[in-house]
């Protein structure tokens, strides 16, 4: 199946009053944002718009939240309209599913190469850094104007799903686009001190306990760390504080590929894999059920961290080995 055109997309939202805005679990700031931007627009033409979550806000993506979201389910009983944003999947927003599905329209706007057109409206651009590059180009397409807010929004997308501009998904058309952002008199220096100073001890505290599980594979080309309730438990830290480990372990010179297994819950492992040039993670991820990019994916798998961590170490093992 192809792209529908944001031409197409935009001439859909602006026929529905009543519209949900979905972000994936486990929200990062390229969903959020994206989400925000998208709902603040929506609102700016009367529509009544919200971003139905079902998890709790990281401390650190707090200030894209104007009031735009709610865990209500009911506060828009019967929505025109339902929006995933940043999802490869519907099980990406598996306990909002049924409200999704509710709506008599669904759109699907997403950078994930290994998404599958899901919804009755697709936009999916693997080549786009962040799904917050694609709401930039719809919001053109739709001749609506960018004020400081929504530049704002974006700009986290980006900026945080480019690891702040290093990461190999960042092109000359991410640039472009952050470079047309700062004409709506963005501050980066604020949103970068919301981003990435604003940390808890707690926090810090995690990340040295989880990088102390850290075991080397093939000659430390690989590396595998973990992190367990328990450890959350005694650091009083939050899983979501463990975001950026996994680019932690992938920054370690030599190292072409990393893995960072949290344990979300007993007999289910959430796995994040990362690569420097060769090997292809998304891969890695798509033939254990999950999905993602070639230097960046993810996936859960239903056993235990023992086992888990001695998959990974096969997967990753046998990728090297191809090398």
């Amino acid at each position: 199946m192809k792209n529908n055109s944001f031409e197409e997309i935009g001439n859909i939202i602006r026929k529905a009053e009543k519209i949900l805005l979905f972000p994936h679990i486990n929200m990062d700031g390229d969903t959020l944002g994206s989400c925000a931007a998208l709902c603040r627009a929506l609102r700016n033409l009367g529509k009544e718009c919200y971003i139905l979550i079902e998890d709790h806000i990281p401390a650190n993506l707090a200030f894209l939240d104007r009031g735009y979201c709610t865990s209500d389910q009911n506060i828009v009983e019967k929505p025109d309209l339902s929006i995933c944003i940043d999802c490869g999947d519907a099980d990406r927003f598996i306990r909002r599913k049924e409200k999704f599905q509710q709506s008599p329209i669904t759109i699907c706007i997403d950078h994930h190469g290994t998404t599958e057109f899901y919804c009755d409206y697709n936009y999916v651009d693997s080549k786009a850094s962040a799904t917050g590059e694609l709401i930039f180009k719809l919001l053109r397409a739709m001749d609506l104007p960018l004020d400081r807010e929504m530049g704002g929004a974006i700009f986290a997308a980006i900026t945080t799903d480019t690891g702040n501009f290093q990461y190999s998904n960042t092109s000359k058309e991410t640039h472009e686009i952050t470079a047309a952002l700062y004409d709506t008199g963005i501050d980066s220096n604020e949103i970068s001190v919301e981003l990435y100073e604003n940390n808890r001890i707690e926090k810090l505290l995690i990340k040295n306990r989880a990088l102390n599980t850290l075991t080397t594979v093939c000659d430390g080309q690989g590396v595998i760390a973990y992190v367990t309730q328990e450890m959350l438990t005694e650091t009083g830290a939050l899983m979501d504080e463990t975001e950026g480990v996994v680019e932690e372990l992938r920054s370690i010179s030599n190292v072409e590929v990393a893995a960072f297994l949290k344990e979300a819950e007993a007999d289910k492992i959430k796995v994040s894999m990362r690569s420097k040039y060769k090997v292809n993670v998304a891969d890695i991820a798509y033939s254990l059920g999950g999905g993602g990019h070639e230097r960046a994916a993810g996936f859960t798998l239903y056993c235990s961290l023992t086992e888990a961590f001695d998959m990974i170490t096969e997967k990753m093992t046998d990728s090297l080995g191809k090398l």
